[in-house]
């Protein structure tokens, strides 16, 4: 039989640095925005206005119009909800990656901290998936493509995060 001895900690490893890497870049983001909102608030609020869509293809607003939201009051408190979502995100994947890293030097339990990574991963891909499902209602790929762009590789980033804890635990007989 080959010796595996390593193998544990190796898989534990790079889900670790893979959750590291996604706190890391939602991180960035969410203090962006909450340091600095003006930089994504503008957007987010051009995507909840229909702006582009209203000013380059007006036919088609025509026809969803109803779904724009005007009040500055209203685009600025769903603003701060999805803020609060990716910091709680975001602090759910550095207390998972943590717990991995202890999982690989044997001081936790591998199945809990990779259950813990799941969630967060999960959490991770839910912002994602909210923007897109909430940018899909406001019709954002009228003029807003490249956040749509950005948004599905981030889905897809935080799904392959997922599937990496499921096979990590499967690997590793925690499941």
């Amino acid at each position: 039989m080959p010796d595996t001895s390593l193998l544990e900690p190796v898989i534990l490893g790079v889900c670790a640095i893979n959750l590291a890497f996604m706190a890391a870049w939602l991180t960035v983001g969410a203090l962006e925005n909450l340091f600095h909102p003006f930089l994504n608030e503008t957007f987010t609020a051009q995507v909840m206005d229909m702006q582009r869509m209203r000013d380059e293809y007006p036919e088609a607003y025509a026809l969803v119009a109803y779904r724009r939201i005007e009040s500055p009051v209203v685009r600025r408190a769903l603003f701060r909800l999805v803020l609060g979502w990716e910091l709680l995100a975001a602090l759910a994947l550095w207390g998972a990656a943590a717990a991995v890293v202890l999982a690989a030097f044997g001081a936790v339990a591998a199945g809990p901290a990779l259950a813990a990574g799941l969630v967060a991963a999960t959490l991770f891909t839910a912002v994602w998936a909210g923007f897109l499902i909430i940018g899909n209602y406001f019709c954002y790929w009228f003029g807003h493509e490249g956040g749509q762009n950005t948004h599905f590789h981030m889905l897809h980033w935080g799904m392959a995060g997922g599937m990496l804890m499921v096979l990590a635990a499967v690997a590793l007989g925690a499941i």
